[in-house]
């Protein structure tokens, strides 16, 4: 082994919602852990002028857009000039005609396993043609790395069983709650009863599903509200428009301390989604004390275990049946509050961070 390393992260998505937070805990994480190898984190502008690095821990502007031609250009350039031992991409789309060492995270594989047609703003002959560009470019990010990093062995599963890759370069390295998410102190009070959903609003989601059951569900529970929480957008305006109703309350983008106060107040969080690659809403209300209905679809049974109540994300009835059990029962919302306070223990993204660290030296 090379002793130090150069280690170059691919960090322009540092402020998306999911992939996001994977880098942000990541990179945190490795500061504390690694004093040894140098890391260059490739950051967009905005991020760039707003992050400050010390010692071993050094920063790039690369201000170009993922999923286009600069970044297929222009990336491996500033990649080659670098001189890295290694390369992780924490997302799929590594540059074509980067020929040098890499990594990548594989989060999940919803584009290419579930149909997003219906969440694309193209016309179809466009997304197909883009469907196309992504297996692509999947398929060479899969076949060139050294080792692949997934969230879940639901997700290693698909990357053996659907793409034949062999288990051996395959490294699952679980996500976590963020370490300040349940100390946060939330303020805010309700006082109605409702249930809570918080996350994007692509058709994987299935949160016309859990619309659909909620409004089954206030005809016995009169008082009883839906809160949607997640960052607007144009899928969350096209279930807007066509979900209007007086007790459903579309919150948009919230702080974490306006997220801790739902998870608190919340009879229970639902998490209704089609395919998920790992599922941290649902280790995020079992910190924070909020009872968990889920579906039993993905990865979702994996992480949550028996400090879930499941349902069936294709049957509406039964995600009605769970919802009520929990609004009915007591004594088994009190049951599930507190293995859920236990089961999201299990996870740490110090451990993340060990197993990626871990791996790096592997690859050089």
């Amino acid at each position: 082994m090379i002793n130090p390393l150069r280690i170059v992260i691919d960090g322009r998505m540092y402020q998306q919602s999911g992939i996001g937070r994977y880098i942000r805990n990541l990179i945190t994480h490795l500061q504390i852990l690694d004093k040894e190898n140098e890391y260059f984190i490739l950051h967009c502008k905005e991020d760039f002028n707003s992050l400050k690095y010390q010692n071993n821990f050094h920063k790039i502007l690369a201000d170009f857009p993922w999923y286009g031609v600069k970044e297929q250009i222009r990336l491996p350039q500033m990649l080659d000039s670098v001189k890295p031992n290694l390369v992780h991409f924490p997302h799929f789309n590594v540059p074509f005609f980067y020929n040098g060492k890499f990594v990548v995270t594989i989060h999940d594989l919803i584009h290419q396993h579930f149909s997003m047609e219906r969440a694309t703003t193209h016309g179809p002959i466009i997304y197909k043609i883009k469907q196309a560009g992504y297996k692509i470019v999947l398929k060479n990010a899969l076949s060139k790395s050294s080792k692949i990093l997934v969230p879940s062995n639901f997700v290693k599963g698909q990357l053996t069983e659907n793409w034949k890759i062999s288990g051996e370069k395959i490294v699952v390295t679980p996500e976590a709650v963020d370490d300040r998410l349940p100390g946060t102190k939330a303020t805010k009070k309700f006082d109605f009863p409702f249930i809570f959903y918080v996350g994007n609003a692509h058709p994987h989601k299935n949160v016309e599903g859990l619309i659909k059951a909620y409004l089954i569900l206030k005809e016995k529970y009169k008082t009883l509200k839906l809160v949607l929480a997640g960052a607007d957008h144009y899928f969350w305006q096209k279930i807007k428009k066509e979900y209007s109703y007086q007790d459903i309350i579309y919150t948009g983008k919230i702080s974490d301390e306006e997220l801790v106060a739902m998870y608190r107040n919340a009879a229970a969080f639902v998490l209704p989604s089609f395919e998920e690659g790992f599922g941290i809403p649902i280790l995020e209300a079992m910190a924070c004390g909020c009872p968990v209905v889920s579906s039993n679809a993905g990865s979702l049974p994996e992480i949550g275990r028996d400090a879930c109540l499941y349902f069936d994300p294709f049957d509406t009835n039964n995600m009605v049946e769970k919802i009520s059990e929990i609004l009915d029962d007591e004594k088994l919302r009190l049951r599930l509050i507190e293995k859920g306070l236990k089961r999201h223990k299990s996870f740490s993204w110090k451990t993340l961070a060990q197993k990626t660290l871990e791996v790096y030296r592997q690859c050089v």
